[in-house]
């Protein structure tokens, strides 16, 4: 299968780990921030301590831009605060999520969710990253008109025999 991405952007997660005030749960996880480019740090290191939390580098992963959702990322910079969509997978390890993909498009993150056990979160959306987004839409996005399609009409009652004549 061929690529259609034109654009790849390198990115790290930055997690929080932060103590829940639940009998089901000890922890809460989210992630809280996304780095442009690749940390240098392997993934789940320790970053920041914090009396009731805890900043982990999740890992790195790659947001890839298609000629095909240039719509959506545009609208996703139009919005007030451009957001990334962050998807991590629960591992039951010791590392206690997978790292699945960063995304632009809001279509793309909200798809996610469907899958039910995916923790995914938006975080806001780095100035460098802004940028890149910015300038493959200035690049790559062709407005497209909405043309919708009319249905024919069905014709009921009317059946063909084995040649195609009407009976």
């Amino acid at each position: 299968m061929r690529s259609t991405t034109l654009v790849s952007i390198p990115v790290g997660v930055v997690v929080e780990r932060r103590r829940a005030k639940s009998v089901w749960a000890e922890f809460l996880w989210r992630p809280v921030s996304v780095l442009a480019g690749k940390p240098s740090a392997e993934p789940w290191t320790v970053l920041d301590v914090q009396a009731e939390s805890v900043l982990f580098y999740a890992g790195e992963a790659v947001i890839e831009l298609h000629r095909t959702e240039s719509t959506y990322y545009r609208d996703n910079l139009a919005s007030d605060t451009p957001r990334l969509w962050v998807v991590l997978s629960p591992t039951g390890s010791d590392r206690p999520y997978e790292l699945l993909t960063v995304t632009a498009d809001p279509a793309e993150g909200e798809g996610f969710t469907d899958a039910g056990n995916n923790l995914v979160e938006t975080v806001p959306m780095p100035q460098d990253i802004l940028a890149i987004v910015g300038q493959f839409i200035a690049t790559h996005h062709v407005e497209r008109s909405f043309i919708k399609r009319r249905r024919q009409p069905a014709e009921f009652g009317r059946q063909k025999d084995g040649q195609g004549n009407e009976t």
